[in-house]
């Protein structure tokens, strides 16, 4: 599809219809205004198969499950963009489709939420129960704390933030639960006060971030290439090239929705690092890589250094 002339243009956005969905989804669309304020900019909220699941999602496919909706209504020429967390993407695209730009990467690490008091993995109570759905996570908070009682959870942000400090309706029902920084800054729930008390990041050493996590990918039909060329202006080059290294990660690795993996790559001066870990889905055999290349351009090479390790 050919966009109309820029005067005209109606840039029709789709998006999960999350509160934390739609705030990122805005980020991109005032970035795209900021270059192009004449365009006119709709936003299309949807549920995907992912948000109506109840039950686990590496029960019925996975991460495949928040994207597969809305990359539908792309191919259908029903929407312009999609936009996705990075880390809901399946590491290889649908024909027809690209990843036409990222903006900057936010903070990539989890955090742990827990009540007051409680400021790090180490200091949980023995045998204390913590929320999260992540084989990722749950394998690595094995590796620090095997006593932990590690519990599914499912929910939007503030429904699993509640999991744990309670509100007016009931008492916590959990000692802690993981979520990606990115999320709650994007929300506003990690200020001064929050992260003194309640909310603490964790560290790439200790809990190593899933792939593409914290970035926000702008996905388009592939043969659209007005779109893609104009899309290049609100792009972060570091974002997206960290993003396409950690898929191609995934991909050697033959990723599914039932893989226990975590993948962080990052730019440092005058060269482009990566760390890796891969284990079975109850956390056994971990193991880890570590690379690094002297270039501007992580690609091919740094996830050939990780793959070589891993596999």
């Amino acid at each position: 599809m050919t966009p109309p002339a820029d005067s005209e243009k109606l840039l029709r956005i789709g998006t999960r219809s999350s509160k934390l969905a739609t705030t990122q989804t805005q980020l991109v669309a005032d970035a795209i205004s900021q270059h192009y304020p004449e365009w006119q900019i709709q936003l299309i909220p949807m549920q995907t198969q992912g948000d109506r699941q109840k039950g686990p999602l590496n029960d019925v496919g996975g991460k495949g499950l928040f994207t597969g909706e809305l990359e539908a209504r792309l191919l259908a020429g029903d929407l312009d963009i999609a936009v996705h967390s990075g880390k809901d993407l399946p590491a290889a695209q649908p024909d027809g489709l690209l990843i036409a730009a990222a903006l900057p990467r936010e903070d990539p690490r989890d955090a742990l939420v827990t009540r007051e008091g409680i400021t790090d993995i180490k200091k949980l109570p023995a045998n204390a129960t913590v929320g999260t759905g992540s084989l990722r996570r749950s394998a690595l908070l094995r590796r620090i704390r095997d006593d932990l009682n590690i519990v599914p959870i499912r929910g939007n942000v503030d429904t699993r933030v509640k999991k744990v400090l309670g509100d007016d309706s009931g008492k916590p029902e959990f000692d802690a639960v993981i979520l990606a920084l990115a999320g709650l800054k994007r929300l506003g729930l990690f200020n001064t006060e929050s992260h003194a008390k309640n909310i603490h990041p964790l560290e790439p050493d200790d809990i190593l971030p899933a792939a593409a996590q914290g970035i926000l990918a702008v996905q388009i039909s592939a043969d659209n290439s007005n779109l893609i060329e104009q899309l290049q202006t609100i792009n972060h080059a570091p974002s997206l090239m960290a993003m396409q290294t950690e898929q191609a990660v995934l991909r050697g690795l033959n990723a599914t929705c039932h893989s226990c993996l975590a993948v962080y790559a990052y730019p440092e001066s005058d060269c482009w690092s990566a760390q890796a870990m891969t284990a079975e889905g109850d956390g056994a055999n971990m193991r880890f890589a570590h690379a690094s290349v002297k270039s501007p351009n992580p690609l091919p090479d740094l996830p050939a250094k990780i793959l070589q390790q891993l596999l």
